[in-house]
């Protein structure tokens, strides 16, 4: 009988510093045609339902790459024991889709096809917490006041900002709303 095929999960957000499950591999490689955004409400993390954080998701956008971590999950019962943490950690996220990833090494070829992601959608009867869009100011002011279970919501844009230079990677969206948030909390404290 083969081998299962290991599972590969795609993480853009804070899966990329802290997946929370076991794995034998992390590659590090974008995907195509998705950006990371700031869009999808958190109730459960980094906000309540009261006042939501926003934590990001991927929107489909032809042409753009979204840079993050696949973790390789090798064995049966690590899949089953992850696939179970995940479907908890991202219930608020309401599609899982498969992509291909691409490395630095193999930018037209992908480096492992078939990599799961968990995304948000814009369907508010499917995802109630979809916030969507808003001017930059106004994200960053929701992000700075925002705190969770998980914590205060501006850790983790700063998280994120982080762990993304810490692979090398700039995404202009987090830098800017890192740099808002940064802003908001100087004017704040100046009052």
């Amino acid at each position: 009988m083969a081998a299962m095929s290991p599972m590969w999960v795609f993480g853009y957000g804070s899966l990329i510093w802290n997946p929370g499950f076991a794995h034998d591999a992390r590659v590090v490689g974008f995907v195509r045609d998705y950006r990371r955004v700031f869009y999808q409400g958190s109730t459960d993390h980094r906000g309540t339902p009261q006042f939501p954080g926003r934590t990001v998701t991927l929107e489909h956008q032809p042409g753009a790459t979204c840079w993050g971590v696949a973790y390789r999950i090798s064995s049966e019962e690590d899949k089953q024991i992850a696939l179970e943490y995940l479907e908890v950690r991202e219930k608020q996220y309401d599609e899982k889709i498969y992509v291909d990833l691409y490395t630095d090494s193999s930018p037209k070829i992908p480096a492992v096809e078939n990599v799961m992601v968990y995304l948000a959608t814009t369907n508010k009867e499917r995802n109630p917490n979809y916030l969507g869009p808003a001017p930059l100011e106004e994200i960053a002011r929701q992000i700075y006041l925002a705190e969770g279970p998980t914590g205060p919501n501006r850790e983790y844009v700063f998280k994120l900002e982080d762990a993304l230079n810490k692979l090398g990677v700039v995404d202009p969206h987090v830098q800017d709303l890192a740099n808002a948030v940064r802003e908001y909390s100087d004017t704040e404290l100046s009052k």
